[in-house]
């Protein structure tokens, strides 16, 4: 029997595979703390529950149009011109079975054999693999702690070809916290144009910021930036609805109506009950959003100033989302026994087996050096987790 060579090339989510033998060992019995999953450890809140159950009494469980209902477009228009001063209009928005499906039909859509899109280290895991699944090259470009892991322009004209075409931004980040900037933002924008460039902004993590600072979209930034940017948003990470698998697209008409065509023909309308629960999220109140923002940075400051105290291990203070970048450089090659950390995959796998503390290899992000730590999880877990993470560094050798 012979595959597809382009599925061959796929490589497994390392984050998944963590998520899911931490999972198997609790089931277990045993005390797994998890700092590895990607999702708020809050339930929906009530109001979009609510608005659920309405939809389905009210007997809204058919099909929808396959690009999602009208109303929801039209919401979600209204949000970015506030949020974002964006005007939109709802033939330039596509709902999808979450951000990730929204990126895939980006994908889908523009890429040509060879073409290759640029993609910052470290990375969100699905990028290169999406990007590799509809026969496009991903070109991966390595970012600096002193910078804070932003693209810098040097680089970025480094790798340019006449085969790239797009570049992806992703604030705020998954994996490294990384909010970019007005002037970083204008930097990948005329970088941008000068190549003629798709812009591929993921924005899923927008409302999670913390410090004061500023979510800007770079689609914002002029209206060339305007006409060559796709922006990625959805609903999972802001309003705890991992589950309910609602993302959304805007960017220019006519490539959103590909990606709606090609949708037609996949997985068709996102689910729609799940579609009004969207509705209710966007448009009604905002306070339980503000509240597990509160309580993600009282988590973070804690995080963030134990692991400095450990000795061997270091982080920068994330600025959005809800992930640590720990930098395990000075500890790899040490030993624990008769075992070595060669890497941030054997680490992650001695954490787990050792101290049933569960983190995210760096390895899955493109940089060894590092693993991540999630803290969208009680404060109890992470003051359980990081006293282990403290005891088995104390006892590298």
């Amino acid at each position: 029997m012979k595959f597809s060579n382009l599925s061959l090339q796929l490589e497994p989510s390392l984050t998944l595979e963590i998520t899911a033998k931490a999972k198997t060992a609790k089931e277990m019995g045993k005390d797994v703390v998890s700092f590895s999953a990607g999702e708020p450890d809050f339930n929906t809140p009530d109001n979009i529950i609510e608005a659920a159950i309405k939809a389905m009494k009210n007997g809204f469980t058919k099909y929808t149009p396959a690009s999602g209902i009208q109303q929801l477009k039209e919401v979600i228009c209204k949000k970015l011109s506030d949020d974002n001063k964006l005007n939109y209009n709802p033939s330039q928005v596509i709902v999808s079975t979450g951000a990730k499906q929204c990126l895939s039909n980006t994908f889908q859509a523009i890429l040509n054999p060879g073409d290759e899109v640029v993609i910052p280290v470290p990375y969100w895991v699905s990028y290169p693999e999406l990007v590799k699944l509809y026969g496009g090259v991903p070109v991966l470009v390595s970012t600096k702690i002193e910078n804070e892991f932003k693209y810098e322009l040097s680089e970025l004209e480094k790798v340019v070809t006449q085969n790239t075409k797009a570049i992806i931004i992703n604030s705020p980040n998954n994996p490294a916290g990384v909010v970019y900037s007005y002037e970083d933002l204008k930097m990948i924008a005329e970088f941008a144009k000068k190549h003629d460039l798709i812009i591929i902004s993921d924005e899923i993590y927008e409302k999670l910021i913390y410090d004061n600072e500023e979510h800007i979209s770079i689609a914002s930034i002029s209206e060339d930036a305007y006409n060559r940017t796709v922006i990625i948003n959805g609903l999972s990470k802001s309003y705890s609805m991992t589950g309910w698998r609602i993302g959304y697209a805007v960017g220019p008409e006519k490539l959103i109506k590909i990606m709606s065509r090609i949708q037609s023909h996949t997985t068709s309308n996102p689910t729609s009950v799940c579609q009004y629960a969207a509705i209710e999220a966007i448009s009604g109140p905002q306070q339980t959003v503000n509240h597990m923002i509160d309580q993600f940075k009282l988590r973070r400051d804690y995080m963030v100033k134990k692991i400095n105290a450990i000795k061997g291990i270091s982080c920068i203070k994330p600025k959005g989302a809800f992930y640590v970048m720990v930098n395990i450089k000075d500890i790899k090659n040490k030993k624990i026994g008769d075992q070595t950390i060669e890497n941030s995959i054997e680490l992650a796998k001695l954490l787990l087996e050792k101290h049933l503390l569960a983190v995210v290899p760096g390895a899955a992000f493109g940089d060894d050096n590092y693993i991540r730590l999630s803290y969208a999880t009680s404060m109890e877990n992470i003051e359980k987790g990081l006293t282990r993470l403290e005891e088995f560094v104390s006892n590298l050798e």
